[in-house]
Parts: C-alpha cells; structure tokens; sequence
C-alpha cells in the first residue's frame, strides 16, 4: 500500500449547535491522507484531482452549513435536543432549557445522525464515511484530520449571515474562528482585544434591518430572503449583537475601529480575521 497526502488542502468555515454553547462558528483546517495502490501512471491519485474534487465535494458537503447533531436514534427526525417541525425547519433544546430555531432551504443545513455532539472526531468520521465512496477504486482507505489554527492571542466564535452574498455566505446560521489584533494609538491592545473576545464569545452578529419580531421574551428573530431562499432563525437575546450593516468582516472591522477610537478618544487600527488566514482592516 502507498499513501498520498495533501496539507491544509482547504479550511472549512461552518456553525454548528451544542447543546451547552448554543450556536458556535468555527473554522477548522483539513488535512488529507489517502492509502490504495498505484494506479496505471503509478499514482494513487493526481494531486490536481484531490485538490479539486475532493475540495470540491467538501465545499459542496459542509462548508458554510449550519451542522447539528441529530443524536443516537438513527434518524434525524427526533432527538432530545431536535425536534424536526418540517422538512426544512426544527428547534434545538440547549441544556439551559432555550432553544433555538432555524428554517432555510434544506442545503444549508448538514445533519449528523448519531452523534450528541460535534467536534473534530465526530466530523472526521462523517466525512470518511461519505467521502470513501467517491473516490477511485485503487483508494483503500481515507484519514482525514480536522484542526484549529493555533492561536496564541484573542479569538472569538461568531455566526452570521450575509442577505446580499451571491455564494453561500448568504446563508443565515454560518460562522468562523477568527481572531482579532487591535492597535490604539499606534500600540498593540491586548486588553481590548481580550474585551471584544469574550464580548463575542460564541455570538451571533447580526444586521439590525433583519431582526423581525419575536413571540417570545427574551428572543430576537431574524428573517430574510436571498437568492438561495428564505432564511429565519431565532435564538436568545443573551447570544446576539446587532449592528448595522451587514455582517461581512470588512464591516466588522470597520465598526470595531470606529466604536474603539469613539471610546478612548484614540486612533484605531483593526486586523479582523474571518477564519483562517484571510479577514480586513480598518482604521479609525
């Protein structure tokens, strides 16, 4: 047997519920290692092709998807925390007795039957499972590893959605691991960046103009349509922040700089991440 592997051959950017967090954003790197035998050119398989389709299938599976873990019952239409209301619609019970509702077209959310919660491991088996069965015959086996980046400062877990995106950013339970560098006059601002962190730890950021309302206290509704469909989700007050623009990170970070030099009467400049290796400044 021969293996091949690919490193960081893309970075999946994703939300998903748990039953003690509530919606969390996450970015996670994956690496791919493949094993099987040589094929005719004495390859296991073209790396043009791994790059390509196995990324392809990756993006198209889970990449910028709400993922929630249906339980152990086999099936996704009753678990102690979900409770399926249609095809395309459910609520999901936190611990703390909140829940939290979503409805959109049924592609931009990705079930995991038997599982409680999510995490690497979780994923890493469903993805194995699934993604096995596209590949050539002359793959015997596919281990797929699934990481944070290290991070050694501020990071923060956010959800969004972004109404007026053309690509799948429009979808309303999506988010990122991000982390954030925040200078005030001119010097590096740890406390403030810690302050931010832990400010949007596990949060949903969302557009103001999408907030609709809710029939239950302590809730906020957002609602809205976009090219892909109708998108709603509804969760607790508690793990909101509204602003007013669109939540794309060259926003994020604009209001960031803004709010902090309004706040200490200082310039302001802020490197804000959107997952992995990518993000936007703004000064102020």
């Amino acid at each position: 047997m021969q293996s091949l592997f690919v490193d960081r051959l893309t970075v999946i950017d994703f939300s998903y519920l748990d039953a003690v967090r509530g919606l969390v954003g996450e970015s996670w790197i994956l690496d791919v290692e493949l094993e099987g035998e040589l094929n005719d050119q004495g390859m296991l398989f073209d790396f043009s092709l791994v790059k390509k389709s196995i990324k392809q299938w990756i993006d198209s599976y889970i990449d910028h998807k709400l993922v929630v873990p249906a339980g152990r019952h086999g099936s996704h239409q009753q678990s102690q925390q979900l409770e399926m209301i249609s095809e395309d619609s459910f609520n999901f019970t936190l611990n703390s007795g909140e829940t939290i509702f979503h409805r959109s077209p049924i592609e931009a959310v990705l079930f995991i039957d038997d599982v409680d919660v999510v995490d690497e491991r979780n994923i890493e088996q469903h993805l194995t499972n699934h993604l096995i069965k596209i590949l050539p015959t002359n793959i015997a086996s596919v281990r797929l590893k699934l990481t944070p980046e290290p991070l050694k400062g501020a990071y923060y877990h956010y959800s969004h959605g972004l109404q007026k995106h053309d690509g799948n950013c429009q979808r309303i339970a999506h988010g990122h691991r991000s982390s954030l560098e925040i200078e005030v006059a001119g010097k590096r601002d740890f406390v403030q960046e810690q302050h931010w962190a832990s400010l949007w730890k596990d949060i949903y950021i969302a557009t103001k103009s999408h907030q609709t309302s809710s029939d239950k206290a302590g809730y906020l509704r957002f609602e809205y349509q976009a090219n892909q469909g109708d998108f709603v989700l509804e969760l607790p007050e508690r793990c909101c922040y509204l602003i007013e623009p669109e939540t794309t990170v060259e926003q994020i970070a604009q209001y960031l700089a803004q709010t902090i030099s309004a706040q200490t009467q200082q310039s302001c400049r802020v490197k804000a991440f959107e997952g992995v290796g990518k993000g936007a400044i703004s000064k102020a």
